[in-house]
């Protein structure tokens, strides 16, 4: 027996992100669909060191790897419905972004707006477009490079852009009010990418999800989708 079948691989995350997502309904499917989400990288004590993150101010996106810690399952399937296939396809799931898989680990490529090398606790990341929900553990951090990581010529199956449709929102002002103003961009970008699962479509569903410290919740009928309530949480 290969000795390679026996071998096991202890990690500890090195950090953390802070998200407006306390919930992991809501969140958008990929990582950079809403660029107006903000999201701060905080490191554990091992890692609050300025020298671990020397040089990486030079690069404008970074690659996250992160563990999808809310879907950690004793058992996985070799295959996945996927949402966006209406939940009626199986497909692969090494051939799926889903987050049960054999190892729970995420990939999310996001920009590196900046980092805030004077605080508390240590120096911090800041990002956006992250698809992560708060408090997410980061295993590693690693420069995206664009020679190597970017392949415009990509075949991306059931997952490319004519896939994706956007929805029209429709928020009321004295709803939208509600809603700190740094978050409410972000907040009608992540509802005009269509939150809910492809297989529902009811007009008089009303759904919900918490965002930026209040529940949103919301109706879709036809290509329109109306915010009925914001409220704190």
């Amino acid at each position: 027996m290969d000795m390679r079948d026996q071998q096991h691989y202890m990690m500890e995350p090195i950090a953390y992100i802070r998200t407006a997502f306390p919930a992991k309904f809501g969140i958008p499917r990929q990582s950079g669909f809403v660029p107006q989400l903000k999201g701060r990288v905080i490191f554990r004590p091992g890692c609050r060191n300025a020298d671990v993150l020397r040089g990486l101010e030079e690069f404008s996106h970074i690659w996250l790897i992160w563990v999808f810690s809310e879907n950690i399952r004793a058992r996985w399937s070799p295959t996945v419905r996927p949402p966006r296939l209406g939940g009626n396809q199986r497909k692969g799931v090494f051939a799926t972004r889903s987050p049960f898989r054999p190892n729970p680990i995420g990939l999310s490529s996001v920009r590196l707006e900046g980092i805030d090398w004077e605080t508390p606790e240590g120096p911090q990341l800041l990002v956006s477009g992250a698809d992560l929900m708060d408090q997410t553990p980061i295993l590693d951090i690693k420069p995206y490079i664009a020679l190597s990581d970017s392949h415009p010529d990509a075949l991306c199956s059931f997952a490319g852009p004519a896939q994706e449709h956007r929805l029209t929102v429709a928020i009321a002002p004295q709803l939208l009010v509600k809603l700190p103003e740094e978050y409410r961009e972000a907040l009608f970008e992540v509802l005009a990418l269509d939150p809910r699962p492809a297989y529902q479509n009811d007009p008089e569903r009303i759904y919900g999800f918490a965002f930026a410290g209040r529940e949103i919740r919301f109706k879709v009928s036809e290509n329109v989708l109306t915010v009925v309530a914001i409220e704190k949480t």
